[in-house]
């Protein structure tokens, strides 16, 4: 999940634990629970319930954290309210359907998607699902969320995938949220191009999910940018041209040498700070574009007075999801190995461990963990 502006306040589709179910529900399940900025508890919560016809209830088999997940409890993100689940990816098995619900049914396999679209408002006519009038992002941050034992998806049509038999759900995990974010956001909005230059900042999962998909497009060079030896390694095996430990080696530098003193086409930012955003000007060539994919929870200089007459673009964006079809596709016929992001593995109730360990990622030599409710 990545946005590069304010997420508009929205009411929520359902207040944190509610179930709008005549007489309550009385039965519990486990959930991870958002108690404020640095508080987080694994704990007893009501199970969701069908609340509207075009709902689904699914059991979650397998879920991951995402960065946007630490964002939160750093309370970068206002909007999510005390008492929230958190979460927004996973696999499962439909446990029931509302009877609107068309295109899936009790016991069918499904992917999650982190963008919850209705496909009938004018923003999901124009494949702009992260600001559907009554979804985009909404799970883990207005409504409760996917790192819980059972989740109620709305708009299930349009906010699910079914999942091909046989299929790796590791796998398919990192198709909820990492490779479309990095594909559309950093990728796509960034406009690489067979031959091109790439610099990605950033060398933590969501830049190397736009690592790998940016070689759909075959540029001539990837540099990827971080201060960590682990991730540069990982990102060399996974396709980088050339990397740069920016806490050893000024990249400015690095990079206008590896460029003919010219700078990057493309420059993605996959981090979410400040400095990282800031650098990225520094590492555009006259006529690229900034790529931004990182979640910033504050305000970072716009260097206008030197961009202005280098032709340069700057895109931001919410992920769409509007290519998972795609790139379901390119992981089932192994043209893309979305596996190889995962580090770590955990039981769904050991989330606490998982959440340490995806914290200290340097030290845990982590990049995606999945947690299994088994």
């Amino acid at each position: 999940m990545a946005t590069t502006a304010p997420i508009k306040t929205r009411k929520p589709v359902q207040a944190p634990g509610e179930t709008h179910k005549k007489g309550g529900n009385h039965q519990k399940m486990k959930a991870l629970v958002y108690h404020g900025p640095g508080k987080k508890s694994w704990e007893d919560k009501a199970m969701p319930v069908i609340q509207k016809p075009t709902d689904a209830l699914v059991k979650i088999l397998k879920t991951t954290i995402c960065g946007t997940d630490l964002h939160i409890l750093k309370g970068d993100v206002p909007d999510v309210a005390a008492g929230t689940t958190i979460g927004h990816e996973g696999v499962g098995i439909i446990e029931e359907v509302g009877s609107a619900v068309n295109n899936f049914k009790k016991g069918d396999h499904v992917l999650i998607s982190c963008i919850t679209s209705c496909g009938k408002c004018d923003y999901c006519k124009r494949g702009m699902y992260s600001h559907c009038e009554d979804g985009g992002w909404i799970l883990g941050h207005l409504i409760d969320g996917t790192q819980a034992e059972y989740v109620r998806i709305p708009h299930a049509d349009n906010s699910l995938y079914h999942v091909p038999k046989g299929s790796d759900e590791d796998a398919l995990v990192m198709l909820s949220d990492i490779l479309p974010t990095g594909f559309e956001c950093g990728v796509l909005n960034g406009k690489v191009q067979p031959g091109s230059t790439v610099a990605i900042v950033g060398s933590g999962p969501i830049g190397l999910a736009a690592l790998l998909t940016a070689q759909f497009y075959s540029p001539a060079q990837i540099i990827m940018i971080d201060p960590d030896d682990n991730r540069l390694a990982t990102a060399q095996k996974f396709g980088a041209t050339d990397i740069i430990n920016n806490s050893t080696v000024n990249p400015v530098e690095k990079v206008k040498q590896l460029t003919g003193n010219k700078g990057a086409d493309t420059v993605i930012e996959a981090v979410g700070i400040p400095a990282t955003f800031e650098l990225c000007e520094s590492l555009v060539a006259p006529g690229g574009t900034i790529a931004n994919i990182g979640v910033h929870g504050k305000s970072a200089t716009l260097y206008l007075e030197k961009l202005w007459s280098h032709n340069i673009t700057i895109t931001t964006r919410l992920v769409d999801t509007v290519t998972t079809p795609m790139l379901l596709k390119t992981v089932q016929s192994k043209k893309l190995n979305a596996k190889q992001l995962i580090t770590h593995h955990f039981k769904l109730s050991d989330i606490e461990n998982a959440y340490d360990t995806f914290q200290n990622a340097a030290k845990e030599k982590a990049l995606k963990v999945v947690l299994a409710n088994i």
